[in-house]
């Protein structure tokens, strides 16, 4: 058992949470009981993932993609009412880390895309709100592209949408998470050779087959499930308490 409190102000110093302008607030979102024995992890909280959490019995939910974005109304409609019964039944605690999990360089989800893909961790790469929140992956080898897909479609279970470029050996690779598509414009400034990212956008296809840079596109959630994990499993870790991933696909 520990404290929610010293579990959040750990997550929070090691994420430096409060530095980063980002799309929502990162931290406690929804209080519950103080002391967590169990911690439920997931990349986006919905209902689904809340009802789960409290079938197993979690004290904490810890998420990417949290409950609440600047851009939406500040009201708790139908939609948002039942996202949160579920929390306030079991008395659970969520938590919901943006932006400083992709950009951690030892945690984040970029940093663990380029361990996965048997690349070495390069430079900061992909500014999102001001700062760099990917990486470039470095290969020791020059990669085809087909063998770069291949471990993607290892690591995220699930075949990547591939623009091929011009088919050059792969050797740089631009690495940011989830929607980060318009960074396929900082990889070609670069020259790099390839981009991989979760979610493609229109200018994609053309971009890359005028640029000659590789874009692979691998799911927004399939590639924002590294983060939150490795979180789960470090707070079981370092405060001994129990961590379940709750796995709810999504195809994009």
């Amino acid at each position: 058992m520990a404290a929610r409190d010293e579990l959040i102000a750990f997550l929070d110093e090691l994420l430096d949470s409060p530095s980063f302008d980002d799309y929502g607030p990162n931290g406690l979102q929804v209080v519950g009981r103080e002391e967590v024995r169990r911690v439920a992890t997931g990349v986006s909280a919905h209902r689904e993932l809340f009802e789960r959490a409290a079938e197993a019995e979690a004290d904490l939910v810890l998420c990417h993609h949290g409950l609440f974005w600047g851009s939406e109304p500040m009201t708790i409609d139908e939609r948002m009412k039942g996202r949160l019964l579920p929390l306030f039944h079991a008395d659970m605690s969520l938590a919901a880390y943006h932006l400083p999990l992709d950009a951690h360089p030892e945690v984040g989800n970029n940093t663990l895309i380029c361990e996965e893909l048997g690349l070495r961790r390069g430079e900061p790469f992909g500014e999102a709100r001001g700062r760099p929140i990917g990486f470039i992956g470095e290969a020791d080898e020059p990669l085809p592209l087909e063998d770069l897909a291949n471990r993607c479609r290892s690591a995220f279970g699930r075949d990547p949408l591939v623009f091929p470029g011009d088919g050059r050996p792969l050797r740089r690779v631009g690495v940011v998470s989830g929607g980060g598509g318009s960074s396929l414009g900082d990889a070609i400034r670069l020259g790099l050779d390839a981009f991989l990212t979760g979610e493609p956008e229109e200018p994609a296809m053309a971009d890359a087959r005028e640029s000659g840079v590789a874009f692979l596109a691998c799911g927004h959630y399939a590639t924002e499930t590294f983060g939150v994990r490795r979180l789960g499993e470090l707070l079981a870790e370092r405060f001994a308490v129990d961590h379940a991933f709750i796995e709810i696909p999504n195809p994009v």
